[in-house]
């Protein structure tokens, strides 16, 4: 496997996680201090953190700690690099249905020109 899907593949089993995906849902607005990104969840704070461990170590986000407040910022790198993946997935599906769509026409096609040829 190459380092690049390793990447993608950690980035995509943090997201798997809801509790995650809302973490960067929230961080998408910005940089944000552990204990704001834990206020809507009922769960303590190390679970938290092993939350944003998870996700710090995918590479999804980052953290800096100033005095005594951690703040949790993302990466857009790491988001780039998913998004690039899904457009090459997407370039790929829509390609492989068009040449179905392709098939299934010239197939009714075919079926046309027999049906014709056995009325006649």
């Amino acid at each position: 496997m190459t380092r690049y899907q390793n990447q993608i593949d950690h980035r995509f089993a943090a997201l798997a996680d809801p509790t995650r995906r809302a973490m960067v849902e929230r961080l998408s607005r910005g940089a944000t201090p552990v204990s704001d990104l834990a206020a809507p969840f009922n769960m303590a704070l190390p679970t938290v953190m092993q939350h944003l461990k998870v996700l710090e170590a995918s590479g999804v986000i980052r953290s800096s700690k100033t005095g005594r407040v951690r703040t949790c910022e993302l990466d857009p790198a790491a988001l780039r690099g998913i998004e690039s993946w899904l457009a090459a997935q997407v370039l790929q599906w829509e390609s492989r249905l068009d040449r179905l769509d392709e098939l299934a026409l010239r197939l009714a096609q075919q079926e046309e020109l027999t049906e014709e040829k056995t009325d006649d």
